[in-house]
């Protein structure tokens, strides 16, 4: 294999299965944060809003640690911190438990999980590219089809405790299958500075960075409160949870019962779901194929991790704001979806900035 350009190989092939089954656990357990909604504290957005910025920000050292010690060692560690987070939340009852335990804890095991099996991918692919990273990427939506319908079951079943600890040994399996499968294509080297000035002097990377955390301020918001803005159109708690799987898929109008589709609510709230699933997807798989494009390989770790830690502080406002809107607004929906509209619809201008320093043909290939 050429090594300028790597094509996958079979280690290659391995390592975006390890990386799916690594994101189905991570992000579909995340995505799943929103029918926690109905289980948990109030101010529940705060734990959610630390979860993420934990996560982003975690980025920056985890990218450095990939750099000098590749992906084995930092999965098997974000196996073990992600399935102990899930069985300390399953044990909290009180408000700073599910802090530490579904915020930050939760939030290391993650970015231990998802920046090594994304970095690691990247680096046995330059053609097709894009596509390894979407089919790994493809693990989040299958598992946020999967955790939000598994929950609402177990949630009715065996209770909030045997509930989660149940979906903890579920991401158990998984994170060993990633830790087993992952690998890296470059070579263990000495890990570059905590901050590559360098990176943010290069115009692309910093515009591209600056897109991404507008978007960090409102495309986390509907996924956290679908359920609740389902209930309050008089929608069943049962239907509100295949709703948020709805949203994380993308496409899967079979999880509801066709008749209820009548209902006018439900209708334009499974509509907007589908659209919003397939389009904010879209995101999550395009984010580290954007980064690699514009960076050298053996940046791709600690270009990718500083990203997500500059985005983090956004990622951490951007519920919260939401939640004060919604409030302020005494329950009306308007605001809070006026907020998420600009902020996505900025961050793809900012974005798009990027698009034509590289070529100024509006749907040339880059």
């Amino acid at each position: 294999m050429n090594a300028q350009t790597p094509k996958g190989g079979l280690h290659g092939y391995l390592t975006v299965l390890g990386a799916f089954f690594a994101l189905f656990a991570a992000f579909g357990q995340s995505m799943a944060f929103g029918s926690f909604q109905l289980f948990t504290a109030s101010d529940i957005s705060w734990i959610g809003s630390v979860q993420l910025w934990v996560f982003f920000i975690s980025g920056g050292f985890i990218g450095r640690l990939f750099d000098a010690y590749g992906p084995t060692l930092l999965l098997a560690a974000g196996t073990v911190i992600f399935t102990f987070s899930l069985m300390m939340t399953s044990l909290a009852t009180k408000y700073y438990e599910l802090i530490l335990a579904q915020g930050i804890v939760f939030g290391i095991g993650f970015g231990l999980l998802f920046f090594p099996s994304m970095s690691a991918t990247a680096t046995h692919f330059t053609k097709n590219r894009a596509t390894a990273l979407g089919v790994a990427v493809a693990g989040s939506s299958v598992g946020g089809v999967v955790f939000p319908i598994m929950l609402q079951q177990l949630f009715n079943k065996v209770g909030f405790g045997w509930a989660v600890r149940i979906s903890a040994f579920v991401c158990l399996a998984c994170g060993i299958i990633a830790t087993l499968l992952v690998s890296s294509r470059l070579p263990k080297r000495k890990p570059g500075p905590w901050i590559d000035i360098s990176s943010l002097k290069d115009a692309n990377y910093a515009i591209f960075v600056l897109g991404s955390a507008i978007s960090c301020l409102g495309i986390f918001v509907p996924m956290y409160y679908i359920v609740q803005y389902a209930q309050g159109h008089n929608i069943s708690q049962t239907v509100a949870f295949g709703v948020l799987s709805i949203m994380n898929a993308g496409s899967v109008f079979g999880r509801i019962v066709p008749s209820i589709l009548a209902d006018r609510d439900l209708a334009s709230i499974v509509t907007y779901s589908v659209f919003y699933g397939f389009f904010s997807g879209s995101w999550f798989a395009l984010q580290t194929s954007c980064i690699a494009q514009i960076s050298k390989m053996e940046k791709i770790g600690v270009r990718m991790g500083m990203a997500y830690s500059l985005v983090s502080f956004a990622a951490l406002v951007g519920e919260p704001i939401a939640g004060a809107i919604l409030a302020r607004d005494n329950g009306s929906y308007k605001g809070l979806i006026i907020f998420t509209g600009v902020s996505l619809l900025l961050s793809s201008l900012v974005s798009l900035v990027v698009k034509l320093r590289i070529n100024r043909g509006l749907l040339a290939r880059v």
